[in-house]
């Protein structure tokens, strides 16, 4: 299965930006297709980590359900933040993913 678009795959990640295009935000479109904001685990990623005998990492996100997912599979996280200035063309975006998502901006 793809995993463009927060685990919800290619074509459905299409689908929400035409919603997008609709005036819904990149969660509302996300939640109208049937999805929930973000449906990746990274369990995989952290079992792979684990049996290089990795325990902890620096973690360049915004993103608190990265972390959360990590933390949960045993890996513990430090945060690095990515620290974006708006271009006025992506100001809705990044205020939804803040506002809805938890993201750290």
């Amino acid at each position: 299965m793809e995993t463009e678009g927060r685990g919800i795959g290619l074509l459905n990640k299409i689908r929400a930006y035409a919603l997008q295009e609709t005036g819904l935000d990149t969660v509302e479109a996300n939640r109208c297709l049937g999805f929930g904001a973000d449906m990746r685990d990274y369990g995989i990623g952290a079992e792979i980590l684990r049996k290089l005998g990795i325990s902890s990492v620096r973690l360049l996100t915004n993103n608190p359900h990265k972390i959360e997912s990590l933390e949960r599979h045993g890996i513990r996280v430090e945060l690095v933040p990515l620290l974006v200035e708006p271009n006025g063309q992506d100001t809705e975006y990044l205020r939804a993913k803040r506002e809805k998502l938890g993201h750290r901006l």
